[in-house]
């Protein structure tokens, strides 16, 4: 059963991995996209071959062919656009983060669960083929009791320490991506928003585990630099494994990898965090040695995510990245961003008591 599909936002995110995406996946339509300029939205449309252009978010889900609305529009707007469509029996694929409070990621988990709509998270790293066979192999105990997880992602530039943060963001440049440099609208933090956020939501994929405490240290949150631009988190899962994420624009050459230890060997994910399938796996452990290279696919892991999207609504499964998950990582970045102005470890509420 092929399923139509809309993209909320014609940003570069949605240009240049969202929509190519989707039209290369399988049981998938592009119906419509919408954006508040219309010379813009045409123009998209007209590229990506979708079938209708709208100014009007509203009209766009009274459009009986629309199924799924995959929402790319800036951070803030992820919570109020998700349930408008959610009220309207549209389900819905928001990026991450999915929303920039708790309260608003709770109230989008409960209005999609009120209509009976499928919510996922846009967290592609959960499509990695490397990163699911380093999960089996996690849950099947080949390394034993997990003692450390530590994943980085980041880029920079050598001899320039002090990249300014407009430079950070010059791939974002312009009028429409203003919304970047705004705390408010990005949700109080930069590198942790972009980077950060993938890099803990995967770690507790990989150990099926969630986080219940943080400790960050960063270059920013601060009233001369509210938006940092180097983040270092110390996380805590729920069975005591200890972690650490790196994330940033001043890391020049940086591996942008993932290792995982227990006690009885390691698995490290070379050069596999990013927005590309790419990279390596490699297992030593008491029971199993390999190692798997990936050749680099651009558009896979984003094709994978819409492809599992589109299965979990016709077999009625939970997303990869479900709107739980999604909580999950809302409370994890907001604690992180606590902790980072604060100066002080940060634990992170129960879900059962936030819901």
């Amino acid at each position: 059963m092929a399923l139509g599909w809309a993209i909320v936002s014609t940003g570069r995110h949605a240009e240049t991995l969202v929509a190519p995406a989707l039209g290369l996946a399988t049981d998938t339509h592009l119906i419509a996209v919408y954006s508040r300029e219309q010379a813009r939205t045409d123009a998209f449309a007209a590229k990506h071959g979708a079938q209708v252009a709208y100014t009007s978010l509203e009209a766009l889900l009274e459009d009986s062919r629309v199924d799924v609305v995959f929402i790319a529009s800036p951070n803030f707007l992820h919570a109020p656009y998700t349930q408008m469509a959610a009220q309207r029996g549209k389900h819905v694929l928001v990026e991450k983060p999915m929303a920039v409070r708790v309260d608003e990621a709770v109230a989008m988990v409960r209005t999609c669960h009120a209509h009976g709509v499928k919510l996922g998270v846009g967290f592609h790293l959960r499509h990695h083929p490397g990163h699911q066979e380093a999960r089996r192999l996690i849950g099947e105990g080949v390394l034993g009791t997990m003692t450390l997880a530590q994943a980085q992602w980041g880029f920079g530039r050598r001899g320039q320490a002090e990249i300014p943060l407009e430079v950070c963001m010059e791939a974002r440049s312009g009028p429409r991506s203003a919304w970047w440099r705004q705390p408010e609208h990005v949700g109080g933090a930069w590198a942790i928003m972009a980077m950060g956020v993938h890099c803990v939501d995967l770690l507790s994929f990989l150990l099926r585990q969630d986080v219940v405490e943080v400790a960050t240290l960063s270059d920013g949150q601060c009233p001369d630099s509210p938006l940092e631009r180097l983040a270092t988190i110390c996380v805590r899962f729920h069975s005591g494994v200890l972690g650490t994420v790196c994330c940033g624009s001043r890391i020049p050459d940086s591996k942008n990898d993932a290792t995982l230890y227990g006690s009885h060997g390691r698995i490290a994910l070379g050069n596999a965090l990013g927005t590309a399938l790419q990279g390596s796996l490699d297992v030593v452990s008491d029971t199993v040695q390999t190692t798997v290279a990936y050749p680099t696919e651009p558009l896979a892991l984003y094709t994978r995510q819409v492809e599992a999207f589109n299965a979990a609504i016709q077999h009625d499964e939970e997303p990869t990245a479900s709107g739980l998950d999604g909580l999950r990582a809302v409370q994890a970045t907001v604690a992180m961003i606590e902790s980072a102005a604060t100066g002080r470890a940060v634990k992170i509420t129960p879900l059962s008591a936030v819901l």
